[in-house]
């Protein structure tokens, strides 16, 4: 168990502690109203245990965990809602109908309920937009990559040159591949491929043509990232 877990543990078992020490030492009538009030209260402070868990315990990435803050930040304020109501409900249980104590607290774990499984849910979307950002950017991570390695490759000055003009030109493209731009992503790396063959082979008469075919296609590809952006 982890150290910071302990601590979360730990304030909740002090939380504990004192709630029902308010509960019992103060000289509350201790009727249904009260006994309610008590079972909700001590609910709110355990039912935090889960709402940890789902905070930080379902994906062990660092990213997840901060996801999972706005969660435990829901939890949190249904605890104070709940514990400021309980004891309020202490104070006034010997005037107050069982009804409502009833309405109050099932309305306040409800509305607490709905905010942690939609914010569950927005949080599973954006890790899954995130990994699926990851995946679409390997591609031109990887061509980045060993565009910028040609010119140390080169020892001809003019050749460097070009290479180095086709290193920034990968390195400002769009880096999000998409499904319509696959294929020329694909060709990207081919003759990417066959670039680096060609310098390390020393076939240095076809480099500076291949850049500019690698160029044109790297255009293309660029020019349909926006067009599909656009749409």
């Amino acid at each position: 168990m982890g150290k910071n877990k302990i601590r979360a543990y730990g304030v909740l078992a002090i939380l504990l502690v004192v709630f029902s020490a308010v509960a019992f030492l103060l000289p509350f009538g201790k009727n249904a109203v009260f006994w309610l009030a008590y079972a909700f209260g001590v609910l709110a402070i355990g039912l935090q245990v889960i709402v940890l868990r789902i905070s930080f315990e379902k994906e062990a990435t660092v990213k997840s965990k901060f996801y999972g803050f706005p969660i435990a930040g829901i939890g949190f304020v249904y605890l104070i809602v709940q514990v400021i109501a309980s004891v309020l409900f202490f104070c006034l249980s010997s005037i107050t109908p069982v009804r409502i104590p009833v309405i109050v607290f099932v309305l306040i774990i409800a509305i607490a309920a709905v905010g942690l499984i939609t914010t569950d849910a927005m949080r599973d979307e954006i890790e899954r937009q995130d990994k699926q950002l990851n995946s679409d950017v390997v591609c031109m991570q990887e061509l980045r990559s060993k565009a910028a390695s040609l010119p140390e490759l080169c020892e001809d000055d003019e050749l460097k040159k070009v290479l180095l003009e086709l290193a920034d030109k990968f390195q400002y493209s769009d880096p999000v591949s998409s499904d319509v731009i696959k294929d020329m992503e694909d060709n990207l790396t081919v003759l990417v491929k066959e670039l680096q063959s060609m310098i390390i082979e020393g076939d240095l008469l076809c480099v500076e043509p291949m850049c500019k075919k690698i160029t044109a296609l790297l255009d293309e590809r660029n020019r349909l990232c926006k067009l599909n952006k656009g749409k």
